[in-house]
């Protein structure tokens, strides 16, 4: 075994010379995986046509996730047995591999097979990632270079689709996905001298493909399952969102720490708040545009404001808790977050009635785009303050599987009763859209306070 140093203490910013390339190349990966998603769902109705591959279109989003979930489990194990480096080149690799496949894919069918190992790819990475900063990054650091991840998450949501559209519309579909692994094999390149920084890493025994990465494979099919059923109609809908859910419901679980749906004290409220905070906001942003287009007669680029507007919200406040000598604890910083994350959807969901200002609506999204740029850096810093060392790379895998499984589930359901109600009654279904993510944000406060 290899004895790992801890990283040593703060001696300069995440922009200091030592810092300075591992941190770039870091949020350069995080900013083009970011791209890359919000890129593709633009172009895919037009590449789902260019291919006559309609059929398959569902398949094209719900595939990677699934295989993300998986890879994320096996991220974590990998990290834990033999540190980050291997499973962050890999999965690189897989990532842009999967691109390549899917920007010269000559059908639909090879487009998803692309699209999987995309996923499984960016599932290894975005692992790997988290817990290369528990293993180089001091203490002290790691709230800034989590704020500036944040960054790299929300920039591309201001640019990104514009940038998809013009290509698709000017230019070739193919490019969205071929024009990444040029930016991204530089971002790769620059990584390394930070990561030759190392002195080792312990290496233990242990297998890769153990129980938990096929607990993973049964929750990855029902993630798939919940993704394809919820865009289905009829029979085939409730029978595939059924058995979806119940293997999320059933092997979700065993890949999370105990006492996770219990909020059980310390790590399992992270986990748990983490799986919250990231269901209720996206849980909630999949219908704003929606309803102030269809109910308020707002132009898609003005409900697209209003997205930016909440974008922009997210940046600064992930931009202040990456401040040093914060003022409050992570529990005050957690619960004032969901608070505001709780009131930003309330507020969003009064513009359904016309004698509510348009501005109110800006305004309270805005305050949800605040209460998660606060919450979701803050979590990624308790993480680490909370594994050993040989435990970042399954607990920083419980973080992102809590995410992925509680927002692929409240998507579903919120999209199948949404689907279900809008005929009847349209007010009724927003009110329900928006009310059970609210209802979760609000679950996030008390246990804001048990982390």
């Amino acid at each position: 075994m290899t004895t790992v140093a801890e990283p040593a203490t703060e001696t300069g910013g995440v922009l200091s010379p030592q810092y300075r390339a591992l941190t770039i190349g870091m949020v350069a990966l995080i900013t083009l995986t970011a791209f890359e998603s919000l890129a593709v769902a633009t172009a895919m109705p037009t590449v789902a046509q260019a291919l006559d591959g309609l059929n398959l279109y569902a398949l094209a989003f719900g595939g990677p996730l699934a295989s993300g979930v998986v890879a994320m489990v096996v991220s974590g194990t990998w990290c834990d047995l033999k540190g980050p480096t291997r499973p962050l080149w890999h999965g690189t690799a897989w990532f842009l591999a999967g691109l390549i496949i899917a920007g010269l894919a000559p059908s639909m069918e090879v487009l998803v097979v692309g699209r999987v190992i995309q996923g499984f790819g960016s599932g290894l990475l975005m692992v790997a990632l988290y817990v290369v900063v528990g293993h180089l990054y001091p203490a002290g650091l790691r709230p800034r270079i989590f704020a500036a991840f944040a960054t790299g998450w929300v920039v591309p949501s201001l640019v990104g689709p514009t940038i998809a559209g013009l290509i698709v519309e000017h230019a070739s579909w193919r490019l969205v996905f071929l024009a990444v692994p040029a930016i991204a094999i530089p971002a790769v390149l620059v990584m390394r001298p930070g990561l030759a920084r190392r002195s080792g890493y312990d290496v233990r025994p242990g297998k890769l493909w153990d129980k938990r990465a096929l607990w993973a494979v049964a929750a990855a099919v029902g993630v798939g399952l919940l993704h394809y059923g919820g865009q289905q109609r009829g029979v085939l809908q409730i029978v595939l969102l059924a058995i979806g859910l119940a293997g999320v419901v059933v092997f979700g679980p065993r890949l999370l720490p105990s006492g996770t749906f219990a909020f059980g004290r310390g790590l399992p409220s992270v986990i748990a708040l983490r799986g919250l905070v990231a269901a209720s906001g996206f849980g909630a942003e999949v219908f704003l545009p929606l309803m102030l287009t269809r109910q308020r007669g707002l132009s898609p680029a003005l409900a697209g404001l209003v997205l930016t507007i909440s974008a922009l919200s997210w940046s600064a406040a992930s931009w202040y808790r990456g401040r040093p000598k914060q003022p409050f604890s992570h529990a005050v910083f957690l619960q004032a977050g969901m608070v505001a994350v709780v009131l930003g959807i309330v507020t969003a969901a009064l513009t359904l009635s016309p004698q509510v200002p348009i501005l109110v609506g800006i305004l309270g999204w805005s305050l949800t785009g605040f209460g998660m740029g606060t919450v979701f850096p803050t979590l990624s810093v308790l993480v680490l303050e909370y594994s050993e060392r040989d435990e970042q790379g399954a607990n920083s895998s419980a973080a992102q599987l809590s995410d992925s499984l509680s927002t692929a589930t409240i998507l579903a359901i919120g999209g199948s009763l949404f689907a279900a109600m809008e005929p009847h009654s349209a007010v009724l279904a927003y009110l329900v859209a928006f009310g059970l993510p609210a209802v979760l944000a609000l679950l996030g406060v008390p246990a804001g306070r048990r982390t």
